[in-house]
């Protein structure tokens, strides 16, 4: 099954078609986008640092942390997920290791960073990257790394930032020179510097769309006739949870109940189906009636 996965998602790389990826976090917010048949899913490192954790995505989470939450989601939906993998969790040893690592887990996609570890999530301030040599070895050494040439390799660059646009696009350059699948220039500010980088980088190029975010909240139309090919949406999903959380618990603290709650609520038994009860009681139906 992954094997299959991962030749779908480089085939759809190959044909041209332009992948939207939503950002998923745990087992619920994965099963309940595996049911909209994206082409791909992005497990984003924030929201899982966020939710199984509780603290920012600041370098704070290590390799064993996300492998897991990689094989979980990766075993629970029949969809490719490409995963974080942030700076690979320390030197050319360990980006060897954590490619492996989250291949075998069933991930279809790493996203590499060439950020100073400890990392911070993107969009952020005072964000540091390590000498561009550095990564193009780490990019190798993920190449190498990899079981199957169908395994895709995304190098992301979060020098924009503080260096400006034209060190990120020669950073680009050198990935996609590398070998790198997958080219992701990090927080471009404007739509110009977003059609500069599809002029200037000939792969397939990647998207971050954040709301709240330093790039321009672009449509998929507009970001394939900038050149681009994959657009990720880390937040959205738990932005969305978050203030809906917060929405019921002040309704709660306030009235005491749930009755003329405004939040719309997933029903409860389409709820059980999601998580599998139904085949729970097909289980039981067939083996304790037996009985």
């Amino acid at each position: 099954m992954m094997d299959i996965k991962k030749r779908d998602l480089r085939r759809r790389l190959e044909q041209g078609e332009f992948i939207c990826a939503p950002g998923v976090f745990d087992l619920i917010s994965a099963r309940i986008a595996d049911r909209f048949e994206f082409p791909a899913l992005y497990m984003t490192g924030y929201g899982v640092v966020a939710s199984s954790l509780g603290l920012p995505d600041a370098g704070l989470a290590g390799y064993s942390d996300m492998v897991e939450r990689v094989d979980r989601i990766a075993s629970a939906t029949s969809t490719p997920v490409i995963a974080d993998g942030d700076t690979g969790y320390g030197g050319l040893l360990n980006v060897d290791h954590t490619v492996r690592g989250y291949e075998r887990a069933g991930a279809c996609a790493i996203q590499l960073e060439d950020q100073v570890s400890p990392k911070k999530c993107g969009h952020t301030p005072n964000r540091k990257v390590i000498p561009v040599e550095d990564m193009v070895s780490k990019i190798k050494v993920a190449l190498n790394a990899r079981g199957s040439e169908d395994f895709l390799v995304i190098a992301r660059t979060d020098s924009r930032t503080g260096l400006g646009i034209e060190e990120a696009i020669r950073r680009g350059q050198a990935f996609a020179d590398a070998g790198a699948d997958i080219i992701f220039i990090e927080s471009p500010e404007s739509v110009d510097e977003m059609a500069e980088i599809g002029r200037r980088i000939d792969k397939p190029l990647l998207a971050n769309i954040v709301v709240g975010g330093s790039t321009p909240l672009l449509s998929e139309k507009e970001l394939a006739d900038l050149g681009y090919q994959l657009a990720i949406f880390p937040g959205s999903a738990f932005l969305a949870m978050g203030a809906a959380v917060e929405s019921v618990y002040a309704h709660i603290k306030t009235t005491g109940s749930t009755e003329s709650l405004d939040t719309p609520l997933y029903e409860f038994q389409a709820f059980n189906q999601l998580m599998g009860f139904d085949k729970v009681w097909a289980f039981e139906k067939a083996w304790l009636s037996q009985d």
